[in-house]
């Protein structure tokens, strides 16, 4: 997964804002003002997405490359590296997880003016 790729992924979903709320090094994606990817620009092998807590555990158990967030809260999110061990296509499911996670939470205003988009 390379930067550029995974930037361009997450721009193109309804709503979606880049921002730099934690100083130029860290990328964060965010919907409706809330946060569902983060990528560290000095070291753009890896990002943190936001995850079901159960569905977070089996990943962790079941790939290397993921581990509990790094400075996040780690029922909720996971750093994800990217290597071998992830496929991009399996990296980008795991971006419309954390961001689908977001939008359903959103009230349904909100959630129907996405829609539009």
């Amino acid at each position: 997964m390379h930067i550029e790729m995974l930037r361009d992924y997450c721009l193109a979903k309804n709503g979606v804002v880049e921002t730099f709320p934690f100083g130029e090094e860290t990328l964060v994606f965010k919907v409706a003002a809330k946060m569902f990817c983060l990528i560290g620009l000095d070291a753009a092998s890896k990002c943190n997405l936001k995850c079901e807590p159960e569905k977070a555990i089996e990943l962790r158990q079941r790939y290397s490359a993921v581990i509990p967030g790094f400075h996040m809260n780690k029922q909720h999110w996971n750093t994800i590296h990217f290597n071998q061990d992830l496929g991009d296509e399996l990296i980008l499911q795991l971006i419309d997880h954390s961001y689908q996670l977001i939008v359903d939470k959103l009230p349904k205003k909100i959630r129907n003016e996405l829609a539009i988009l």
